[in-house]
C-alpha cells in the first residue's frame, strides 16, 4: 500500500469505477429500449418524476448534512455553485414542475459536466461510502433527467438551446468569481484545477485553460445536439 493510501481512497479508472460507469451506461441504454413504451404512458410518469427529484434532493441534502456533521462543511468548497451542483438543482426543479424553459440547461450543462465529472470524478471516498453513492447518483440523475425529457418526453434539442446554454453559463460566471475572491474558493475550477487530475489538464495552464473550457464546453454541446436532436418531436411534451 502507498503510504498515504487507505482502503477508502478513490482511484481513477479501478475496477469499482469503470463497474459504476458500466451500470450507468446500461441504464441509458435500458431508458432509450424501453423509450416508445414509456411515451405511451407519459402521462402517468408525473408522481414517479416526481418521486425521482425528491430521491436526488433527499441525497444531496444528506450529503451536506454529512459535510456538517464531520466538519467538512465550508463556504469555500461546501456552497452548491459547481455547474453540477447547479444542473442538479436545475434538473429537480424541472422534474417537479416540467418547466420547459430548464430543459436546454440540463441536456447540455448538465449532461455535458455530469460526463465529464464521471470521467474524472474529483472523489476522495470509494464504494461503499456514502459520498461515493451520492456522488454518481446525483450525477447519474442529471444524465437520466435530461436522456429522459428527450427520449420519453419528446423534446427536440435546438442549436438555439446550445446558444442559451453557453450564454446562461458566461452570466453565472462572474458572480462565481466574486463568490471564489470572497470566500477563497475555487467554484468551477475558475481559480486553478483539480489536484487529483482530470479533463482540464489537457487543456494548457491557468488562466487560459478557462478559455479553452469555453470552446470545449461549445464543442460537446453542440455534439450532444446533433447527437439528440433527432431523438425526439417538438410536437409532444
Amino acid at each position: 500500500m502507498e503510504a498515504g493510501r487507505t482502503d477508502s481512497q478513490f482511484v481513477m479508472f479501478s475496477l469499482v469505477h469503470l463497474s459504476v460507469l458500466s451500470f450507468i451506461v446500461i441504464i441509458v441504454i435500458l431508458l432509450f429500449m424501453q423509450r416508445k413504451r414509456l411515451r405511451e404512458c407519459v402521462h402517468r410518469l408525473n408522481m414517479a418524476e416526481r418521486y425521482f427529484a425528491l430521491s436526488l434532493l433527499a441525497m444531496d441534502i444528506s450529503y451536506h448534512i454529512w459535510l456538517i456533521s464531520t466538519g467538512r462543511w465550508g463556504l469555500d468548497d461546501s456552497l452548491p455553485l459547481e455547474l453540477c451542483s447547479i444542473s442538479l438543482f436545475v434538473s429537480i426543479v424541472l422534474l417537479l414542475t416540467g418547466n420547459r424553459h430548464l430543459i436546454d440547461f440540463v441536456i447540455f450543462a448538465g449532461i455535458g459536466g455530469a460526463l465529464q465529472a464521471m470521467a474524472t470524478p474529483v472523489l476522495d471516498m470509494n464504494f461503499p461510502h456514502f459520498r461515493f453513492f451520492h456522488f454518481f447518483y446525483t450525477h447519474a440523475g442529471i444524465i437520466v433527467t435530461g436522456l429522459y425529457f428527450v427520449w420519453v418526453k419528446g423534446y427536440e434539442p435546438t442549436f438555439k438551446g446550445v446558444m442559451k446554454t453557453m450564454l446562461i453559463i458566461n452570466a453565472i460566471v462572474p458572480f462565481i468569481l466574486a463568490v471564489n475572491w470572497l470566500f477563497d474558493g475555487n467554484y468551477m475550477f475558475l481559480r486553478m484545477k483539480p489536484h487529483n487530475g482530470s479533463l482540464l489538464d489537457f487543456l494548457g495552464p491557468y488562466p487560459w485553460y478557462i478559455l479553452s473550457l469555453e470552446a470545449v464546453a461549445f464543442i460537446i454541446f453542440s455534439v450532444i445536439w446533433l447527437v439528440l436532436r433527432r431523438r425526439g418531436s417538438k410536437a409532444v411534451l
